[in-house]
C-alpha cells in the first residue's frame, strides 16, 4: 500500500498556495509614441482580433491556454475552451502580434 505522504504528495501538496499572476491577452497593436500622444477619450485601439476570436490565458507570463469571453452577473469572465498540450506550454513568444 503506498504511503499517503509520500514525496510526490508532498510535492504538490507544497506548491498548491504559491500565488501565479493569470492574465488574457485580448489583443495588441504596436503605436509609435506620437501616436499615443495623440489618443484622447473615445478614441479606439484597433487590435489584431476579431469578436468571437479566442483569448489568450498565461499564467506567469507563459501561454496555457485558450478561452472564451464571458458575462456572468455583469461582470467580465472567462470560459477555458483549450488547453495547450503541456510540452508546448509557455512556448509562445510574448513579443509583436502577427503584422506588426
Amino acid at each position: 500500500m503506498a504511503d499517503p505522504m509520500s514525496g510526490d504528495d508532498l510535492d504538490r501538496s507544497s506548491i498548491l498556495s504559491v500565488p501565479v499572476q493569470v492574465s488574457v491577452r485580448l489583443g495588441r497593436r504596436r503605436l509609435r509614441i506620437s501616436q499615443l500622444l495623440r489618443m484622447g477619450a473615445g478614441d479606439v485601439v484597433d487590435l489584431e482580433r476579431v469578436v468571437g476570436d479566442p483569448v489568450d490565458v498565461y499564467v506567469n507570463d507563459r501561454m496555457v491556454a485558450r478561452g472564451e469571453l464571458v458575462v456572468v452577473d455583469g461582470r467580465l469572465g472567462l470560459t477555458i475552451v483549450e488547453l495547450m498540450p503541456q510540452a508546448t506550454r509557455g512556448r509562445e513568444p510574448l513579443g509583436p502580434g502577427p503584422g506588426e
